[in-house]
């Protein structure tokens, strides 16, 4: 289908409006349409009411092929997505005894009693397909009327999100909305602005036909995403070689293909060497050990973290010297470098990361202002240290903090790579 396909995704709820609750809807449909070479035109976030969602659906209705809405399925009377959308196109409700039946079927599994408010769960406007839910009750619906599609998910990620990718992805590709043929890449990038990206690859990328091109900053990392509409003009073999091209121009700040994170990339560098990692931290209060142990089989490698904010944890957990830290502070490279080394002996490893800094709003000094942060990295290699500079609020300086050591960290052990085998060899962690 033509690049010129307009898509709108409509989040519902009155919790992402106020800010309670983060609208991952958006971040997850906009990477699912990229993937597939297509950018949503707009996204709209509608409060829980049927005037409101009439309203502006219907908007989006009119300049969109393809309008996505998420949440507002559920029995509760706050619910009004589908009661209000087929009002908007005149649509008649009939009860569906299959939903019901689908829906009895999963409080039997719970061992529970399914009470009499999710039967209004079990209607549907009248031309649309039902999408089955097998982790929920509320079900989705597909719905192709005056040549458009629409599109209606529940809210919890962990219903849309499989019903996304399993049933509304496939009826898309039968409708000729998205390419059969899956032709995407995505390059990881770090420790480089989306301009700088942009520079580097832009003379390897213009003037291609067919190609996609999408940039997506966040955490301290940079994606370029590559796709294709059409596999005949530019097929899969093609897009991997153009890859392969901006990788090569990248150079050191490429991290992987695909979305693997900065702390997976570690793990599977540790894992070949057959070496372990321990983690020590002030300001980041736990990020840092937080972003290793979201890896599955990261017992593998990581063994354990010491978050150590007050200066008398450095020195009960961590056996630092008080006198260093009288002497140096405890934002300072030798804290930084101690505080690495410290968690290799406690915990019995190769490495050892560090983190220590001012992450804000107070504490900062003319000498040690907001955003100073130390990194520390003990390996069989040696010890080494690094300053950053930050500048964002509390948060962001913790984030990012995080991200920027552990990209150090992946950069050193890709620099060092074949020393550190050797190194591995002497001790007698690996077999040359």
């Amino acid at each position: 289908m033509s690049s010129t396909i307009r898509v709108e995704t409509i989040t519902l709820g009155d919790e992402l409006l106020l800010g309670i609750r983060e609208n991952s809807h958006l971040t997850y449909l906009g990477s699912q349409l990229a993937h597939h070479g297509i950018e949503p035109a707009a996204n709209l976030v509608i409060r829980d009411n049927p005037n409101d969602i009439k309203d502006f659906f219907s908007e989006a209705w009119k300049r969109s092929d393809l309008v996505i809405t998420t949440g507002g399925l559920g029995p509760t009377t706050d619910d009004l997505t589908r009661e209000s959308i087929a009002e908007a196109l005149e649509e008649e409700l009939i009860y569906d005894a299959e939903i019901e039946q689908a829906i009895r079927q999963r409080f039997q599994q719970l061992e529970r009693k399914m009470p009499e408010i999710n039967l209004r769960q079990c209607h549907r406007p009248k031309n649309a397909e039902i999408l089955r839910n097998p982790y929920g009750t509320a079900p989705g619906l597909f719905l192709q009327k005056e040549g458009k599609i629409l599109v209606m998910l529940p809210g919890p990620a962990r219903e849309m999100h499989p019903m996304f990718e399993e049933q509304v992805i496939p009826r898309l590709q039968t409708a000729g909305v998205l390419p059969e043929i899956d032709c995407y890449l995505q390059l990881r990038t770090a420790g480089i602005g989306e301009s700088d990206l942009a520079e580097k690859v832009g003379p390897i990328l213009a003037d291609i036909p067919g190609i996609v091109i999408g940039y997506c900053a966040h955490a301290g990392l940079v994606d370029l995403r590559l796709s294709s509409l059409d596999s005949d003009i530019l097929d899969e073999e093609k897009l991997t070689k153009i890859g392969d091209q901006c990788r090569e121009e990248i150079g050191d700040d490429f991290v992987c293909f695909g979305d693997r994170s900065l702390a997976e990339v570690i793990f599977r560098e540790l894992r070949s060497l057959n070496q372990t990692l321990a983690v020590a931290e002030s300001c980041t209060g736990g990020l840092l050990s937080a972003s290793f142990t979201e890896i599955s089989g990261i017992s593998k490698v990581f063994h354990g973290g010491a978050v150590c904010y007050h200066n008398d944890a450095k020195v009960q957990i961590l056996e630092i010297p008080e006198i260093m830290l009288e002497q140096h502070g405890a934002v300072s490279e030798e804290i930084a470098i101690a505080m690495a080394t410290s968690a290799c002996e406690k915990f019995g490893t190769d490495y050892g990361l560090s983190i220590t800094g001012v992450a804000g709003p107070t504490g900062g000094t003319k000498i040690m202002p907001i955003g100073s942060i130390y990194l520390g990295y003990a390996s069989p290699l040696g010890v080494w240290t690094k300053k950053i500079n930050l500048r964002g609020d509390r948060a962001s300086n913790r984030r990012r903090a995080t991200s920027a050591a552990l990209d150090w960290m992946r950069r050193k052990l890709r620099k060092y790579k074949i020393e550190e085998v050797f190194a591995a060899a002497e001790v007698g962690n690996i077999e040359l």
